[in-house]
């Protein structure tokens, strides 16, 4: 069953987007159709590109044609089944956490994102969500799109499962909301724009890494300031994320999927680079513990 943590007790955020059960991106005119989506999946990961960037550039070009459809808003609310409780408790955690620590911290005000919970494609303000992308921020609309699927996938395939271990994959989430708030999302992608335009791939993929880290370690940040609060980690539980930190690091991904590692195409960071920071943001509680891009 994999870790306790006592997230009965958080509040629950009325921040959520309920689109489960939707019939997610519609093909023809207004969106992809599944099988280009598929395709350039595919063709991400043979390149070790980021698929979200491809598939997101292919929705842009396809937006800009006449018939694009919107999709439905979702049911706004907290969700009743379990899985949509477990999100609204732990994104009430980060709402309270961050609109405490970041003007504490930084001097700025939290803006609180929506997170929209969807089962298997949904239209998004960076383009489609397709569940095989994990979840993942979108600067644009400033919401988290997570497919809850995703945790049974962590359960499953990847070893690391328990409600800490998925605390911490929203937690990194709202980590990048952090980074836009702070503005190190806009100059970072542009910095990236700049290195592909002129070839240089590792270089786009080296600063992926460290913002990708950075999330990892403000996620330990929240955990360790919900910590103080609420004494809601349970034996086990800090275990459990690493094990999902370990899991879910390139490395390990990459010689899973292909066999060997190729740490130039690396976007997310190794298995100890993820782990050593979540540990630093969990050992610190501060912002300024995260400055991924100094080192």
């Amino acid at each position: 069953m994999g870790s306790l943590m006592k997230w009965q007790d958080f509040g629950r955020s009325a921040n959520v987007e309920d689109r489960r059960g939707q019939s997610g991106i519609p093909g023809g005119k207004g969106g992809l159709g599944i099988g280009t989506v598929v395709v350039l999946g595919l063709i991400g990961w043979a390149l070790g590109i980021d698929p979200r960037l491809l598939i997101g550039g292919a929705e842009m070009v396809n937006k800009m044609r006449p018939g694009t459809t919107a999709t439905q808003p979702g049911q706004t609310g907290t969700p009743s089944d379990d899985t949509g409780q477990l999100v609204a408790a732990v994104l009430a955690a980060n709402e309270t956490v961050w609109s405490e620590i970041l003007p504490q911290q930084k001097g700025i005000p939290y803006a609180k994102p929506k997170l929209v919970l969807y089962s298997g494609s949904t239209p998004s303000g960076c383009g489609g969500a397709q569940s095989a992308m994990g979840p993942f921020y979108c600067p644009r609309d400033q919401k988290v799109y997570l497919d809850t699927a995703f945790f049974q996938d962590m359960k499953r395939r990847l070893g690391g499962g328990g409600d800490f271990a998925y605390a911490y994959v929203i937690a990194h989430e709202i980590g990048h909301h952090v980074q836009n708030l702070l503005g190190i999302l806009p100059k970072v992608q542009a910095a990236q724009q700049r290195a592909a335009s002129m070839g240089n791939e590792s270089t786009a993929n080296n600063l992926s890494v460290r913002v990708e880290l950075m999330a990892d370690c403000l996620a330990g940040v929240w955990a360790a300031n919900q910590e103080q609060k609420q004494h809601f980690l349970e034996p086990g539980d800090l275990e459990s994320a690493v094990a999902t930190a370990q899991a879910i690091g390139d490395d390990r991904l990459q010689k899973a999927s292909r066999g060997m590692a190729v740490p130039d195409s690396f976007t997310h960071g190794s298995s100890a680079q993820r782990v050593q920071w979540l540990s630093t943001g969990l050992k610190s509680g501060e912002v300024d513990s995260c400055n991924t891009f100094a080192q």
